[in-house]
């Protein structure tokens, strides 16, 4: 089974992946906003390591849920 196939079977069938993916969406949206400004405030750079990490879990649950669907 191909990698599309895969993420588009998850996308019609698991709603835990498609929530991910689009938290994961949406939190990438906010961090190139952030990243656009010159300077972040002390309360600006907490929020942002706080959306790289939750952004990164989420790519983690991601990969790991493309590896439990694949056969074999």
């Amino acid at each position: 089974m191909k990698h599309d196939d895969i993420l588009n079977a998850l996308r019609s069938e698991n709603e835990e992946f498609r929530r991910l993916e689009e938290d994961h969406r949406k939190l990438d949206k906010a961090l190139d906003e952030m990243n656009k400004k010159k300077y972040l405030s002390a309360e600006e750079e907490v929020e942002k390591k706080k959306m790289q990490k939750q952004k990164l879990q989420h790519k983690d649950r991601i990969a790991q849920l493309i590896r439990e669907y694949q056969p074999g």
